[in-house]
């Protein structure tokens, strides 16, 4: 992966904002919500997203032949509450993709949309991966505008990169090997000083999801009866044996997980 300072962005601070800037800002979001508790940075595996999601090429992000991902990918930051439900659509303001052109790069490559056709927007329509981040309308005011989520994100995924700490631990893409989910959550727990949650389709991990305070320390996302000896549960659970598919290129055939559609 590239080095890291080729992705970081400086950002500039809501604090160089006029009163009027300021007061536009805070009308464009919906008071009706309360302050987020904390923030999850989701990440999924293309090993396991793409088999599932194959017969709609070529539409998304698994397609792309060599350049298909072969690492974690951001799913989203999703800022939720400790109680285990979340904010959605706090923003009255549409997404815009002008906002972003400069990242386009950056996003196409460590998020890419691995589903099939165009996603819900919180404003009844459609649109592209990045658009539904409805979660992320969210995040105010510890992010306070589309350009400053979408860098805070990339530079959260690229400081904490999951990928190289499970290559480091031995954790390698494989359709043959079957790992510990203990071991796994401790190679996490050793590198970040703080336990992930994690989300399975049948044996395979699906989604890893790094939790962080408000100030993007690392901090446990377990909440309340979420984690359990060996077992850590989210929409789905995993065995004490899980796998890492190796991603499948645009030229192989996909398998039984071809079978199952992803819904996102």
């Amino acid at each position: 992966m590239p080095s890291l300072t080729l992705f970081l962005v400086v950002l500039v601070l809501a604090a160089a904002e006029t009163p009027p800037a300021r007061a536009a800002l805070l009308e464009s979001f919906d008071a009706q919500q309360r302050e987020f508790d904390y923030f999850a940075l989701a990440l999924q595996w293309p090993g396991t997203y793409c088999r599932r999601t194959r017969h709609c090429c070529p539409t998304n992000g698994c397609c792309r032949g060599s350049n298909s991902p072969t690492v974690f990918t951001i799913h989203g930051l999703w800022p939720d509450y400790n109680d285990g439900t979340w904010p959605a659509c706090c923003s009255r303001s549409s997404f815009d993709p002008k906002e972003i052109s400069t990242l386009t790069n950056a996003l196409e490559q460590y998020w890419p949309s691995l589903s099939c056709g165009s996603s819900s927007t919180c404003h009844g329509g459609k649109g592209s991966f990045w658009a539904h981040e409805k979660h992320g309308t969210c995040s105010y005011p510890v992010i306070r505008n589309e350009y400053d989520y979408f860098v805070t994100a990339l530079n959260v995924y690229f400081k904490y990169n999951v990928t190289d700490v499970l290559n480091e631990a031995g954790y390698v893409p494989s359709n043959t090997e079957k790992y510990p989910l203990g071991g796994i959550i401790s190679a996490i727990e050793n590198a970040f000083h703080a336990s992930p949650l994690i989300v399975c389709s049948k044996d395979a991990v699906e989604e890893l999801r790094l939790c962080f305070y408000k100030d993007f320390k690392p901090r446990d996302c377990a909440v309340g009866s979420d984690i359990k000896i060996d077992m850590v549960t989210s929409k789905g659970s995993c065995p004490r044996y899980v796998s890492l598919p190796e991603p499948v290129s645009a030229s192989k055939e996909p398998d039984s997980f071809l079978s199952t559609k992803l819904v996102c």
